[in-house]
């Protein structure tokens, strides 16, 4: 049984493993490129494959393809869109420009497979479904491409918001739970005014919650497509009904709010929407990397640092040190962060580096966008389940490091003036003594107007202290 077929494209003939879906320019792409060894995410191809089943679709009821074709070529897609043929997509995302690869690559699975379903041959000349007059009908990568990468980031935007909410509702009920706890705050890393815990688990998920609202507002963006306007926007080889047929058809089929183009030739031209996107991405990455950061501050020790939590111990923290058990979950999402804005910066300059009618970088910016999602997905939810959650508060450690906190004096200000509680501060800390002895000592309050001024728990619901 001979292990390839041959088949030909307007270059000449091209060797094809035998049971390949895929056909002659999807082998020239695997051939030209291989560069990664990475292969298109899921989204990519099973927004690629709604392009095609809903053309089909359109075009049939336009009059301009059979119907019995549309239905082949629906039925082939519908395998694509359910992930049943996953193994045939093996173009590398650094590919030719624009996504030629890509799409092709799509076509003539779909094609091989329409084909094949009411009995044809896998191969050339062996059924009437065509890769390019058929199924890319009405088409250009220029179009289906830039409509791919906002309907993949669409699908997988509530999966990701979800995800994002499960976090900030996790630090939400550690908010809820420790609101009693009563620490010392810190600034520029020093000693600063007190803090109840509850109030910093607080501000992390008001974080989280205002980068949804900051993504959900980038994603609005996305909803327009420019489905339709073929090679350079002019729709040229498209009914003139198509855009529109097309937009409400993609629309029905996904469930997703979509939006026609106000002009085809900036939605051809201009990859803004995209790059806006992977900005909302990159400022909530940003921002995770901080809440990280602090989580790590916060557990340092369990004896040298801070220690006034202690993320939960899932896994031998040194290969010498017996015992030692690290931040993993904190140090994971770090990284996963750097990486997302990474990413971020890819698309930002793919997407500056677009000329005249198309830009040429769409692979590029799909394969980082779909990554981005992907990482920060899996990253939060590992970070959200197995550190969040089962975090251990230290409330020994973080009142005791606040009872030695000689800032507490700030709270005296408007009782006895800023040098005066300096003088103060400056004598317990080189005493070892705390605020309350040494004010009163001073004679500047009495016990009982001392006691009073320092309850940090009602220092931390703000205020002037008399």
């Amino acid at each position: 049984m001979t292990q390839h077929r041959v088949e030909r494209d307007s270059l000449g003939e091209v060797r094809v493993p035998a049971k390949a879906w895929y056909g002659a320019q999807t082998q020239r792409a695997v051939e030209n490129f291989p560069v990664s060894g990475l292969k298109p995410w899921p989204a990519f191809v099973w927004s690629m494959a709604v392009i095609k089943r809903c053309a089909a679709e359109v075009n049939r009821e336009l009059g301009l393809l059979d119907a019995k074709m549309a239905d082949a070529i629906i039925a082939a897609a519908d395998e694509v869109i359910a992930g049943q043929l996953d193994a045939e997509f093996v173009v590398d995302p650094f590919q030719a420009g624009a996504g030629t690869s890509h799409n092709m690559n799509v076509n003539e699975v779909i094609a091989n497979r329409a084909n094949a379903l009411p009995g044809f041959d896998l191969g050339e000349d062996q059924g009437p479904v065509d890769a390019n007059d058929h199924v890319n009908m009405a088409q250009s990568t220029n179009d289906t491409i830039p409509t791919a990468i906002r309907l993949g980031v669409l699908w997988r935007l509530d999966e990701l918001l979800t995800t994002l909410g499960r976090c900030a509702a996790a630090f939400r009920e550690q908010a809820t739970a420790t609101d009693d706890v009563v620490k010392s705050g810190r600034t520029h890393l020093q000693d600063a005014v007190p803090i109840r815990l509850g109030q910093e688990f607080g501000a992390y998920a008001s974080a989280i919650e205002r980068n949804c609202e900051k993504i959900r507002l980038a994603a609005e963006g996305l909803r327009r497509v420019g489905i339709g306007g073929t090679a350079n926007g002019s729709g040229l080889n498209a009914h003139p009904a198509y855009h529109v047929r097309m937009v409400a058809t993609l629309s029905q089929y996904t469930g997703l709010i979509l939006y026609e183009s106000d002009d085809l030739f900036e939605s051809m031209q201009s990859m803004q929407d995209a790059c806006f996107f992977s900005g909302a991405l990159r400022a909530t990455a940003q921002d995770f990397t901080r809440i990280a950061n602090d989580i790590r501050l916060l557990s340092s020790g369990p004896t040298t640092g801070l220690a006034e939590i202690t993320c939960p111990p899932v896994q031998p923290g040194s290969s010498i040190m017996p015992g030692k058990v690290n931040p993993v979950l904190a140090e994971m999402l770090n990284m996963a962060m750097y990486h997302v804005m990474g990413n971020d910066l890819t698309v930002t300059l793919a997407s500056q580096a677009g000329q005249l009618e198309l830009n040429v970088m769409m692979p590029v910016i799909a394969h980082n966008l779909n990554e981005m999602i992907h990482v920060m997905n899996g990253s939060v939810n590992a970070f959200t389940e197995k550190c969040v959650r089962g975090l251990i508060i230290n409330r020994e450690t973080a009142e005791g490091w606040l009872a030695r906190n000689p800032v507490l004096v700030t709270a005296l200000n408007p009782l006895i003036g800023y040098q005066k509680g300096a003088e103060v501060a400056k004598k317990a800390l080189a005493e070892g003594r705390g605020i309350r002895e040494v004010v009163v000592e001073l004679g500047y309050l009495s016990e009982e107007e001392a006691d009073a001024a320092l309850d940090a728990a009602a220092m931390t619901r703000g205020g002037i202290r008399n």
